[in-house]
């Protein structure tokens, strides 16, 4: 066994002396910063626009608010059994 490495190991986990107290910092001129890349600025555009958007569509609203006012909204017991159909399928 060799006593050299021994020491040397020991000297590793030996709590350090400080030489006194630690200089102090002098203030830096650093200040924090945000850089936002241009595919950020387009993806905040367009979620601006998206929220800005509304949900309803009036233009096929008013249409069939007139149609159903005039008794003329008939839907298609078959077409609307299979809408529920397909979507039932696309779900599963």
């Amino acid at each position: 066994m060799r006593i050299e490495a021994y020491s040397q190991i020991q000297n590793l986990y030996q709590p350090r002396k400080s030489s006194g107290p630690a200089p102090a910092k002098a203030p830096s001129d650093f200040r924090d910063s945000l850089m936002i890349s241009g595919a950020g600025r387009e993806l905040q555009t367009a979620r601006d626009a998206v929220s800005a958007a509304s949900d309803v569509r009036e233009d096929k609203i008013s249409a069939l608010k007139d149609a159903y006012s005039q008794g003329a909204y008939n839907v298609s017991s078959a077409a609307f059994a299979d809408k529920i159909a397909s979507r039932f399928y696309e779900e599963a």
